[in-house]
């Protein structure tokens, strides 16, 4: 399970149901950062089975003592790395597949903007966007995916329904 910026409780009180749902029956839950407050990470911390989380540029004091700028695992047999921010869109699968070549998938955040690309060499570049501030977007986002046998599959970007 993939999400990032989460901005909680800047941009909400809480997180969607929907999204604590998928947290809880996740083997690996990957937050990409601006979780804004460390009570938000304690309670990931908390309800995940294994969480892997970076911090972002909203993030301070606790958080980036607690977390670093860039994460890295394998997960049967995907190598992940996780960061907050990958700069401007122009150039955006060149400039990370040179950063991280040892790596399958890339775990980003930052724009808010869901994302699914993959660099030539084969780096698959993903933001899962962010559940509690859509910015542009129609709806807030987070990802569901498997790892298996070395590939990432089933990637499915989930829509968050607006808070009411």
């Amino acid at each position: 399970m993939l999400t990032s910026d989460t901005h909680v409780p800047q941009r909400a009180r809480d997180l969607p149901h929907s999204l604590w749902a998928a947290i809880e029956v996740a083997d690996v839950v990957v937050h990409a950062g601006d979780w804004v407050d460390a009570a938000l990470l304690d309670l990931f911390e908390a309800r995940s089975r294994r969480l892997i989380g970076v911090y972002g540029n909203n993030d301070h004091g606790p958080l980036r003592e607690r977390l670093p700028e860039v994460a890295r695992a394998e997960i049967e047999g995907v190598r992940i790395a996780v960061i907050h921010e990958t700069g401007d869109r122009t150039g955006r699968e060149t400039r990370c597949a040179a950063r991280f070549p040892d790596t399958d998938v890339l775990v980003f955040g930052h724009s808010h903007i869901p994302w699914d690309t993959t660099a030539p060499g084969g780096l698959r570049l993903l933001n899962p966007g962010s559940p509690t501030d859509r910015r542009r977007q129609p709806h807030g986002t987070y990802v569901t995916a498997v790892a298996a046998d070395g590939e990432l599959r089933d990637v499915t970007f989930h829509a968050v329904p607006p808070r009411t």
